[in-house]
């Protein structure tokens, strides 16, 4: 009996782990832009400590072992034919190629900055873009991070931690960053900048030229929408969270007002009944947060639901952000609850307990050492 087929649309973090749970029930066949994971997460590590980043977060398909039965393709999506369930490849080699599904779940993210990008790159052009960046932030002597999200606070704390000999400073539009976490979280995360030297800027809404997508370090002095003068440094990280859907493939009904795909609480795309979504392209609530909080093993459970004619479940938004802001640094990894609360992970524990058995073991049911 023929088993069905899931065709995974993009394999990052959410498309990657969808395709984990359900390759040993169904045939899966996954398209990412990348021949490997090239994770979304930890901008601070991979700008600060490429090298360390890349051992957790830019890891070959072929290492996971519970995709072993799963097919991938080297391509980026050109469109998708509803009626006869088939997407549009262009392969890594230029040719053009059809995929057929039972199922497509749409996971292709989004692009931010030059850390997310969908343009089609080997494994020498991944690695050289990562790279570059790291050489060209070592070769600072000042460095601006504009931004108040995760991502602008760690890049600012890494690179200071990294480089104690360096000026950082982070600038930022609010009272505070992190908004959207608990307000205790930046309590916390503010000690831990101060303790490193970043100098902090509140109140700073950066001019964003027209047509610059955020997709380079520049080294042009930031200009301020709120009248301070412009600050001036050998290099500024853009972090300040101006994403982008990558839906160009996919039909306008299928999408919001901006570009992400509408979803109904099981994650089924609004008016299909064999297409799924889920993580940041996915329009679930205002933060899109099926990214981050595990709705892959829904998804999965819900796939398999509808192939069996079963009711689905939902998915359930949390009220605001969780999890690390800064990564792993000298002394552990700290993770906040929703409550604003922080527990630390040792040090001893990151590479004995947390990567092997939690991570790699628990989360990815298992990876190949390199």
């Amino acid at each position: 009996m023929t088993r069905p087929r899931v065709v995974v649309a993009g394999l990052g973090d959410s498309g990657l782990l969808t395709a984990i749970h359900l390759a040993r029930y169904v045939d899966v066949v996954g398209i990412s832009a990348k021949s490997a994971l090239v994770s979304g997460q930890e901008l601070g590590t991979r700008l600060a400590r490429p090298d360390q980043w890349a051992r957790d977060y830019y890891v070959p398909f072929d290492r996971y072992r519970r995709l072993d039965g799963a097919r991938t393709v080297h391509g980026t999506l050109t469109g998708v034919d509803l009626e006869a369930r088939t997407v549009g490849v262009r392969l890594a080699s230029g040719s053009a190629s059809e995929e057929a599904y039972d199922v497509l779940v749409v996971s292709t993210g989004v692009t931010n900055g030059f850390w997310r990008r969908p343009d089609l790159q080997s494994a020498d052009e991944v690695e050289a873009s990562l790279d570059a960046a790291h050489q060209q932030l070592a070769a600072a002597s000042s460095i601006n991070v504009v931004g108040g999200g995760a991502a602008a606070v760690s890049t600012a704390a890494n690179l200071a931690t990294t480089w104690p000999d360096k000026l950082v400073a982070l600038y930022f539009p609010g009272d505070r960053p992190l908004p959207r976490h608990h307000p205790a979280v930046w309590t916390t995360v503010e000690r831990r900048l101060a303790d490193r030297g970043v100098a902090l800027h509140a109140g700073h809404r950066a001019v964003v030229p027209d047509g610059f997508a955020c997709d380079r370090i520049t080294t042009e002095p930031v200009e301020w929408s709120t009248g301070q003068p412009a600050a001036a440094a050998d290099a500024t990280v853009w972090a300040i969270g101006r994403v982008r859907p990558n839906t160009g493939w996919l039909p306008p009904e299928l999408l919001d007002d901006d570009g992400f795909v509408r979803v109904s609480p099981d994650l089924r795309v609004v008016g299909t009944d064999d297409v799924f979504a889920i993580g940041d392209v996915a329009a679930t609530d205002p933060i899109r947060s099926s990214a981050r909080n595990r709705a892959d093993k829904l998804l999965a459970k819900n796939i398999r639901a509808h192939l069996a004619g079963k009711p689905l479940g939902e998915f359930k938004a949390p009220r605001g952000r969780w999890g690390s802001v800064l990564g792993v640094q000298d002394n552990g990894l700290e993770v906040f609850a929703p409550n604003g609360k922080a527990f630390r992970f040792p040090a001893w524990s990151i590479d004995s307990v947390l990567q092997p058995w939690i991570v790699r073991r628990g989360i990815y049911g298992g990876v190949r050492r390199p």
